[in-house]
């Protein structure tokens, strides 16, 4: 269960000012004010990361194991490929190259609010118990980060994702057991793709099991996220904001749970029923979302609820823009 959130007391002033701002972008439920302080990151995840599967009690990531610093690339790329548990602090910017493989059990966390992967990207392959968490990944050439080929249990939390060549967060090829929250994709293009392709439900069928909540898609074009197969996908309490070709696509008899989101300025915030490109319906169920100037959510089917998985707490959809706007990105873990 996600843990409580403590926001401090706002003064007269910043309670007026924070609810004129939820006002400007949506109605506010009765009783309710927008959340102007950015609220207190979690320690451990929620969702399908926190889920105890696969052998693995949740997600830990480098827990138990030494904690170094990385300043270079030589040792970021050193520390990344170490076997065993490991806590890897970035400082600074670190310059790499195409993906590069995370070994399990590490936790991979930024340092204050200016630590950098630019250039590259990272890849999950068969990986499992890893934490990824305020980073500001920069120009990848191909993915920001790619989970991949029967990986489980990651956790990417708190960093923002500026100019990818391709994805900034991709999980495919039978990964599951994964966290996506507390992000801000940045005005990227391919936000997220959950199946590579089409062909191959052999695989993925059954997994792709993701939870997505509390990110900013802020400007984002599209995928998010875009899904084929995976079910359940749980998409909760995130902003979207501007994003021009569409919000949510699920495909290919994917799962798709759409809950508790804000939608602002989106023409297309869901497709399910009539599939999207050149890949078939997919199911979605939509409840308890806002849509301000934007279209309809495409709904078709049923899907397997979320909570036979895990327990969480919903945010009011009125209050996710500022919830959002406060605590999403780096720099936001108070350490």
């Amino acid at each position: 269960m996600r843990s409580s959130r403590t926001v401090p007391a706002l003064t007269l002033a910043l309670l007026l000012a924070a609810t004129a701002t939820a006002t400007a972008t949506a109605p506010v439920e009765a009783g309710t004010v927008a959340r102007a302080a950015a609220p207190v990151a979690e320690t451990s995840p929620t969702g399908f990361a926190a889920v105890d599967a696969l052998g693995q009690n949740g997600t830990t990531g480098g827990a138990g194991g030494p904690t170094v610093t990385a300043t270079t690339t030589e040792q970021f790329l050193r520390y990344i490929d170490t076997v065993g548990p490991l806590v890897i602090r970035v400082q600074g910017t670190v310059d790499i190259t195409g993906k590069q493989g995370v070994r399990p059990n590490k936790t991979v966390i930024g340092v204050g609010s200016s630590a950098v992967v630019d250039g590259g990207g990272l890849d999950f392959h068969r990986s499992y118990n890893v934490i990824v968490r305020n980073i500001r990944f920069t120009d990848a050439e191909d993915d920001a980060i790619n989970v991949g080929q029967d990986s489980h249990h990651i956790w990417i939390d708190h960093n923002e994702f500026v100019a990818p060549l391709d994805g900034a967060v991709d999980v495919v090829r039978g990964a599951q057991y994964v966290t996506v929250s507390w992000n801000w994709f940045n005005k990227t293009d391919k936000s997220m793709l959950l199946g590579h392709s089409d062909g191959n439900g052999g695989q993925d069928a059954g997994k792709l099991k993701v939870s997505i909540h509390h990110n900013f898609f802020d400007g984002s074009r599209q995928r998010h996220p875009r899904v084929r197969f995976g079910e359940p996908v749980h998409v909760y309490n995130n902003y979207y904001k501007g994003n021009a070709v569409y919000g949510v696509a699920s495909t290919m008899n994917a799962g798709v749970v759409v809950e508790g989101n804000h939608f602002e300025g989106v023409l297309h915030p869901c497709y399910s029923a009539s599939g999207y490109d050149a890949s078939g319906p997919g199911r979605l169920v939509q409840r308890n979302n806002a849509f301000t100037g934007s279209g309809t959510c495409e709904t078709n089917g049923t899907v397997s609820e979320p909570r036979t998985y895990y327990a969480y707490t919903l945010d009011p959809a009125a209050d996710v823009p500022a919830l959002v706007r406060a605590g999403a990105g780096t720099g936001k873990l108070g350490a």
